[in-house]
């Protein structure tokens, strides 16, 4: 293992490997299939990439994740590692180029989505590259039982046939044995070395607090642990709001979701990773790729939909192995309100049809056609046009995507038309005049010659680059051109890019997909239930309740989580302030806050008498999260 070890060093600049990946990269090594489940910050990457540094040839790298594809190629090409990834959007001629690069250009890594496998083009031009390694990285979706399938996962096991002898390597950070052993057996690995290491994270304090005022206890915590801190919710609105909220109470915090720009999360999340910001409040967008060690806190204010998300989120605290805290603060009104969120909105068959078909529609796509075709979309506009649900139309897009039927990117893009409203001896005459503002409009000129006849869309950063302006100088004069009538100029936001993967076909397309959904449906059942016997299980350790789900057995408590703290702390008198609480109760209904400050007890005190009291049926929780007497 020395030169793996050397390599390791000059590239990662760490001196060891962490368990596993020493002994993945060995069976690899060995020309053996292999499966890692490694739980989320556990270095999945650098068991494919030196391997397939230490091999003559190209490592193939299948994943379903555009934003994380672009990350790992964009790190390995500044470490000099030539790499290539053939995502969504990219024209047929310019994936011909990128192949041939890999063909003759002395690439060692190649990634591309599962649905890329389907062309049949593209599987013949893979079949003539140097493949030493095939790495299928979250792997779990190749399973129907794993918590985000995709059928193209399947199509992966036909690589076997056209490369007999290259390894197979399959890591993913979360699965169940059942979900372990149907991998194996629908990607064709055989006798795979299986590398598991365990969920345990033992410096992780799992915390469920019930509360009515989750603010309050997030000033609480925040407070008590001023390192960097991570709050994650479950929409756009409540990011700004919650990042807000912690401001006016002198917290330095900022926040981050997938409608910010480009620019807007570059800038956000550097004032976390300088620790200028001591707290990120974020949705699910924010975490593939954040390499922080220092996290202390991982609080989530909204229930997950699955205790494999809540386990990677969660999991990004610690990592530097010093104790942190994963806290999932609760209210009575949660259960009912996830309920909404994440099962009321799960779309049927009927929706699915509808949705589909009006989409095509809404982008002009004629029946037979609309393969590769790109566009800009914006749900909240489709939605208001055909009076769709906004949460049920989200879910069926994002069904559509996994099934490979589209690809749905959900990133913030500034979508830029314009066509120039004067001949062009005008425009020479106008540049001549300007020296300063030729660069740009060559390069416009240069890139889009069709920009006299119609409204054309450009790119911006390339602008930019052609031109070596920046960005808000070029805007500033197109808005400046505008202004002289030169050019017509249109500037439009937009969420989310569509691009159609196959042919519009209608009900023909639904009904072959239509047979995962109703499993996809009863699985995220059964995963939000889980997460209800996690919150709700008072009389089980925290960490071995995580430990369970993944079928890891453990008779031990974890001793930090808040049911082992709970069984430390000596609870005072529960019958004296159960009484001292009815008593407040009589003469008007209280919140727990209240309580607390007018019997002067401790929260614990007051919220363990306050579950005594509902369990056994003597008060009640309003709507408004006020405690009632039962008449």
């Amino acid at each position: 293992m020395s030169e793996a070890l050397a390599i390791l060093q000059k590239y990662w600049k760490h001196d060891e490997f962490r368990s596993p990946q020493n002994e993945i990269i060995n069976s690899v090594l060995e020309e053996k299939d292999t499966f890692g489940l490694m739980p989320t910050g556990g270095g999945k990457s650098i068991c494919f990439q030196i391997p397939a540094l230490m091999k003559e040839g190209i490592c193939l790298v299948i994943s379903p994740l555009v934003a994380l594809m672009k990350d790992q190629v964009q790190r390995l090409q500044q470490l000099n590692i030539k790499a290539i990834a053939l995502t969504g959007g990219i024209q047929s001629d310019e994936m011909i180029t990128l192949l041939d690069n890999c063909e003759f250009g002395n690439y060692k890594f190649l990634y591309l989505s599962p649905e890329r496998l389907q062309s049949d083009w593209v599987l013949e031009r893979i079949k003539n590259l140097p493949i030493n390694l095939i790495a299928i990285d979250e792997a779990h979706c190749v399973s129907q039982w794993g918590h985000d399938f995709r059928p193209a996962y399947l199509k992966i096991a036909n690589l076997k046939t056209h490369f007999p002898k290259v390894p197979f390597l399959a890591l993913t950070a979360s699965a169940t044995n059942r979900v372990l052993d149907d991998v194996i057996l629908q990607l064709g690995l055989e006798k795979p070395a299986i590398f598991k290491k365990s969920f345990a994270r033992k410096n992780i304090a799992y915390m469920v607090f019930e509360v009515e005022d989750k603010l309050y206890r997030m000033e609480q915590i925040l407070k008590k642990n001023p390192q960097p801190s991570i709050i994650y919710v479950r929409n756009r609105k409540s990011c700004s709001e919650t990042a807000s909220q912690l401001q006016s109470l002198g917290f330095k915090a900022t926040y981050y979701h997938g409608g910010l720009s480009v620019k807007e999360k570059e800038k956000n999340m550097s004032l976390w990773m300088n620790e200028e910001a001591q707290i990120m409040v974020a949705t699910n967008a924010f975490g593939m790729g954040i390499d922080k060690s220092n996290v202390k806190t991982v609080i989530h204010i909204h229930l997950p939909e699955s205790i494999e998300s809540y386990y990677q989120e969660a999991g990004r605290a610690g990592r530097n192995e010093e104790k942190a805290f994963a806290v999932l603060l609760t209210s009575p009104s949660d259960k009912a309100q996830a309920q909404s969120q994440f099962i009321n909105v799960l779309p049927d068959k009927k929706i699915l049809t509808q949705i589909y078909i009006k989409l095509c529609t809404y982008f002009q796509i004629a029946y037979g056609e609309g393969i590769n075709e790109q566009f800009s979309f914006n749900l909240n506009h489709f939605c208001q046009k055909y009076n769709f649900p906004t949460l049920k139309t989200f879910n069926a897009i994002q069904f559509l995507d996994r099934q490979g039927i589209l690809s749905l990117t959900q990133e913030y893009s500034e979508k830029i038309t314009m066509q120039f409203m004067i001949p062009s001896k005008e425009v020479i005459r106008y540049m001549s005049l300007n020296p300063n503002e030729e660069p740009v409009l060559l390069s416009i000129l240069r890139t889009y010659p069709g920009i006299y006849e119609s409204q054309t869309a450009i790119n911006l950063s390339l602008v930019a680059k052609k031109s070596n302006c920046e960005e808000p100088l070029i805007l500033s004069i197109l808005e400046k051109l505008k202004g002289l009538a030169i050019i017509d100029y249109h500037k439009k936001n937009n969420d989310a890019t569509i691009i159609f993967n196959e042919v519009r076909e209608d009900e023909r397309t639904i009904n072959r997909v239509s047979k995962y959904l109703e499993t996809q449906n009863n699985q995220k059942v059964a995963q939000f239930e889980s997460v209800l016997h996690y919150i709700n299980e008072k009389k089980v350790c925290k960490s071995k309740l995580i430990l369970d789900y993944f079928g890891e057995k453990t008779e031990t408590d974890c001793g930090i989580c808040s049911y082992c703290i709970s069984k430390k702390t000596k609870i005072t008198d529960t019958s004296s302030i159960s009484d001292k609480i009815i008593g407040l109760l009589k003469i008007q209904d209280l919140n727990s806050r209240e309580i607390q400050k007018l019997s002067k007890n401790t929260e614990d005190d007051v919220i363990f008498a306050l579950q005594n009291l509902l369990e056994n049926n003597k008060i009640a929780v309003k709507p408004n999260n006020k405690y009632t007497l039962k008449l």
